[in-house]
């Protein structure tokens, strides 16, 4: 009976709702950007939309570790992936004005897409070391008034829960950028709506904040030498967020 009137709520209730404020929130943050409110409306917009998509699917949040970021700091924030709610999770309650990096597939979603666009988030091309290139070179200009930036290094969601390897570019972008790494866990919302579902199940979700990781230190012009400091900080960031992680997800 319980899933029963779940399924009467995500359908009649939750989906128009998510889809109306997702719409809205995409308009706004377009015009908003178009306008020249780019520092203002490519993160309040959706931080707001975020929170909403959260409350009205019934999830509890948990937040650790704010305490551990310096706000006038620019970070490369790496998070393992395990759900869609990883988004919401992240953009409503890190409460960091950020930017996405994301599959170039992102930007045919309607309204979305634009969005996206506008508020000044990187599309990945990689396609070629020079694409690959391109990608730092417009995330460094995306920088400006403060903000950061979030990759999933995992590159997909987690069937399980458990972390997959991490691919270098987050590393690799840390390193050109020459910004602290803050690796964050994220706990719960794979129970919300697994990879391939559309059936919500509310449930307790959880964010970590760990520790940022400098990178002035692993700066070096040698091939070999960068390969070595890329999979180091790689291995700091798993270790953290793997150490943090439910019990389950281990």
């Amino acid at each position: 009976m319980k899933r029963f009137l779940l399924l009467i709520f995500q359908i009649f209730i939750w989906l128009p709702l998510f889809l109306a404020i997702t719409v809205l929130t995409a308009l706004i943050t377009t015009l908003g950007c178009l306008l020249g409110g780019e520092k203002i409306f490519s993160y309040y917009p959706g931080m707001i939309w975020s929170k909403l998509t959260c409350i009205l699917s019934f999830c509890p949040v948990k937040i650790k570790g704010k305490e551990k970021l310096d706000k006038k700091q620019s970070y490369i924030f790496v998070a393992n992936h395990q759900g869609a709610y990883d988004i919401f999770l992240i953009y409503g309650y890190l409460g960091f004005p950020i930017k996405w990096v994301m599959k170039q597939s992102l930007r045919k979603i309607p309204f979305v897409g634009k969005a996206c666009e506008s508020a000044g988030f990187i599309f990945v091309d990689s396609s070629s070391p020079q694409a690959a290139a391109k990608t730092v070179e417009q995330a460094k200009t995306r920088l400006k008034n403060g903000a950061s930036i979030v990759i999933f290094p995992e590159g997909s969601r987690s069937k399980t829960g458990q972390l997959a390897s991490f691919k270098k570019g987050a590393f690799q972008m840390a390193l050109d950028l020459k910004l602290p790494i803050v690796p964050l866990t994220i706990n719960g919302t794979i129970e919300v709506m697994p990879t391939k579902s559309i059936s919500l199940n509310p449930h307790k979700i959880e964010l970590i904040i760990h520790d940022p990781i400098p990178t002035k230190n692993y700066q070096t012009k040698n091939i070999r030498e960068s390969a070595i400091n890329i999979r180091e900080l790689s291995e700091k960031s798993k270790e953290k967020i793997s150490y943090s992680l439910w019990e389950k997800y281990r």
